[in-house]
């Protein structure tokens, strides 16, 4: 080996550590520069449902714009007409859209044409119900404490010698209180509003049935049960169970949807064995109310409080089979023993 070796080989290690402090001191390569994807824009035209007049036009509307914003975007340019009292659909014959549905995820491009259709005046569920329920707590009791005007002079403020009357005022009032109560601190309703000329309709049949029924068990020619106690007392078990029952539904029905939301899931039952008729039935909540007011005709005897729960039984089959239809489109997994409100039978 001669000189010029030796001492190339010991050079060798001087000068990797010389490059490897130039590397070191070299600022790190820089990342890639990301392409930003352009936005692709909607642009949303809205029509008269019913003359295909053209109403508004949106330019630049978000992809992902809900329903809900499209309608605020609406309101701007026609005050008039409120979030609530819009309907925007797909189809001028076809279903509402929903407020959550999302621009993009609707069968349109990205040149998109809405229907609208006007709902008319909108009033809150909460103010409905309040109004439904008070009437009736009012009403009947003007009759049962016979203000003047109703029975004639002669029994203006005497009360009823018949104890059942007495206790027909305490169910009566309880399950309307109840209702009230219900209203403010339970419910939760998915719909914030419906049809200000729903409320007369309403009105009309709750506050015309009380006075009807508060009448006759007030007035001063009133017979008491044909069983006497024996079927008071047994009409009054019916009743408390199905009010208990009823309560405790709606209480499983509340838990069931966050503060806010409107999620559906389907109900189960819980560990209050009330509940438990979530194993036949889709609405158990009417299969009570039917219940209660069942248990108050056997305790009054009166036929105005029959037919009241007949109408009522025959609305809230209705409504019973509306629900159960919506929960078997909805969750495939649905049990399929539940009834809409009776089980087995309807």
């Amino acid at each position: 080996m001669d000189m010029n070796s030796v001492v190339s080989e010991m050079q060798q290690p001087a000068k990797a550590a010389a490059e490897a402090q130039v590397a070191a001191k070299r600022p790190p390569p820089k990342p890639a520069k990301k392409t930003k994807r352009a936005t692709v824009y909607f642009e949303v035209e809205i029509l008269d449902a019913k003359t295909r007049e053209k109403l508004c036009f949106l330019d630049k509307v978000e992809p992902n714009a809900t329903i809900a914003e499209i309608k605020n975007m609406f309101t701007k340019t026609h005050p008039q007409w409120y979030a609530a009292r819009q309907s925007l659909r797909l189809d001028p014959k076809g279903r509402s859209l929903k407020d959550e549905d999302i621009l993009q995820n609707l069968p349109v491009g990205t040149t998109a044409t809405l229907y609208f259709r006007d709902l008319g005046a909108q009033i809150s569920w909460v103010t409905v119900f309040l109004t439904e329920y008070a009437g009736p707590l009012i009403i009947y009791l003007l009759f049962y404490f016979r203000v003047p005007f109703i029975y004639g002079p002669k029994y203006d403020f005497i009360t009823s010698r018949h104890s059942v009357v007495h206790l027909a005022c305490i169910c009566h009032s309880f399950h309307y209180i109840k209702r009230l109560l219900e209203t403010l601190f339970v419910h939760r309703f998915s719909h914030g509003t419906m049809p200000l000329r729903n409320i007369f309709k309403n009105c009309m049949y709750y506050w015309g049935f009380a006075a009807w029924m508060a009448y006759y068990i007030n007035h001063p020619l009133y017979t008491p049960p044909m069983f006497g106690d024996d079927q008071v007392k047994m009409a009054v078990i019916i009743f408390l169970f199905c009010q208990l029952g009823n309560f405790s539904i709606h209480i499983a029905l509340r838990n069931l949807r966050p503060a806010g939301s409107k999620t559906r899931k389907i109900p189960f039952p819980t560990r209050n064995p009330f509940t438990w008729l979530f194993l036949l039935v889709s609405c158990p909540n009417y299969t009570y109310e039917v219940g209660s007011w069942i248990g108050f005709a056997i305790m009054t005897q009166c036929l105005p409080v029959a037919l009241f729960s007949l109408v009522g039984f025959i609305q809230m089959t209705i409504w019973a089979k509306g629900k159960h239809r919506s929960y078997l489109k909805e969750f495939r997994d649905y049990p399929p023993l539940r009834s809409p409100i009776v089980p087995f039978i309807l």
